[in-house]
């Protein structure tokens, strides 16, 4: 395909960029997919990911239609168990509520993604580039790349040889550092979160029995959720940075203990610990999502979202979705970047993210706030909608993905 226009060039082969790729490549499309090299899978000391992600059956429903979903190891989750530091209201969500077997599924990231690869590989309809992308001319017919090769020898051998590339359309799903956002000069609007995650595994006295558990403190959120297998759970905390550096070096057995306390030994002891890693969160939105006919921005390239409620992967994959659905009612041989056809699509995803942006502004500032007065409001607030079944059961399934709102984004 030396010569040849791509269809779709994708930059970047993580989690949003390789199942766009599998889904245009099953509407017959020629699809060119560049990453520097295939991601690998690093597992802790207690056999897991460090790096999960809570999809739902939304997102189920997508892994599955692309042929990955049977290809991972997923674990359901049945409850969720909300609570904060100075409440004595809890908010306690179960999947029969909204008629289903579960709530949604933690999946290790790394497993996840090489399963996405795996079936790329057997994919002729897919082309990859382990290099990376030095330059971009976006004209009204086409969009000229240039690959570059990678930056160290370790990569794989490039299917596709570094040099001058031709697609129709470019989808940059390369992260929340988008080199494709930063060449096409679209402007990002950031939001302070001054909070850094600290993620890890841990092994537990009880068993998770597929509940997720998640205590806003003060400082910020803590989230247990449901490993593979029944001791396990992966953690995700998020806190200040100097809190995040202070617990990272603490020992296991220092860093076990407060742990217990945080989320007041939910799971009994806390037994063994993963290394952990920290890193820093940020929300912000891309000013545009389709900033020329010819180029659209998912995923992170397009919004970060605080991980509080674990949509970020979720609305990621919903981008994936709308760009199918899109292309799935062209005409066969209609271009893919005419004028106009992704209007609908930058307005739609763009107010989904300032939406969930917001949101997630929102109840991280409701939840740090420690006057008496909030508190009251906070824990009646809670104790109200808990006894609310039919609102909670609206908000388990937008949640899930399946609601009108999430549905029309």
């Amino acid at each position: 395909m030396a010569d040849a226009v791509y269809d779709v060039a994708v930059v970047g082969g993580g989690l949003i960029g390789a199942a766009v790729a599998l889904g245009l490549a099953a509407q017959d499309r020629r699809v060119l997919l560049i990453e520097p090299r295939r991601p690998a899978v690093v597992r802790g000391s207690l056999g897991m990911d460090l790096r999960t992600l809570a999809l739902s059956p939304a997102s189920r429903a997508l892994l599955d239609s692309v042929g990955v979903w049977g290809r991972v190891e997923a674990t359901p989750y049945r409850r969720m168990e909300v609570w904060e530091e100075r409440g004595t209201r809890a908010m306690n969500f179960d999947a029969a509520m909204a008629g289903r077997e579960e709530l949604g599924w933690i999946v290790e990231n790394g497993p996840l993604v090489e399963a996405l690869w795996s079936t790329v590989d057997r994919q002729h309809g897919i082309r990859v580039h382990h290099g990376r992308l030095a330059d971009l001319s976006a004209g009204a017919d086409e969009v000229v790349l240039t690959l570059a090769a990678a930056a160290d020898a370790a990569a794989a051998a490039p299917a596709v040889a570094a040099g001058p590339a031709r697609a129709r359309l470019l989808i940059a799903a390369d992260g929340a550092a988008s080199a494709v956002r930063q060449m096409l000069g679209v402007a990002v609007r950031s939001y302070d979160v001054g909070q850094m995650a600290l993620a890890t595994v841990v092994r537990t006295e009880r068993p998770h029995e597929d509940t997720a558990y998640q205590r806003f403190l003060l400082d910020g959120p803590v989230a247990l959720l449901p490993g593979r297998e029944r001791h396990l759970s992966s953690v995700v905390w998020s806190q200040s940075p100097a809190e995040a550096e202070r617990r990272r070096g603490l020992d296991d057995e220092a860093f076990a203990a407060e742990l217990g306390r945080a989320v007041q030994h939910r799971l009994g002891a806390v037994e063994a610990v993963d290394r952990r890693l920290t890193f820093p969160l940020r929300q912000h939105i891309a000013e545009r999502f389709n900033p020329h006919p010819r180029a659209l921005l998912v995923g992170d390239a397009a919004r970060v979202v605080h991980p509080l409620a674990g949509q970020g992967a979720n609305l990621g994959l919903e981008d994936v979705r709308g760009v199918l659905e899109v292309l799935d009612g062209l005409a066969p041989g209609a271009d893919p970047g005419s004028p106009g056809l992704w209007r609908a699509f930058d307005r739609r995803r763009g107010a989904r993210a300032r939406m969930m942006v917001g949101l997630m502004g929102a109840l991280r500032q409701a939840y740090a706030a420690g006057d008496p007065l909030t508190q009251w409001l906070r824990n009646t607030g809670v104790g109200l909608l808990d006894g609310l079944v039919p609102l909670k059961r609206q908000i388990m399934v937008e949640a899930m993905g399946l609601g009108p709102v999430s549905r029309r984004a």
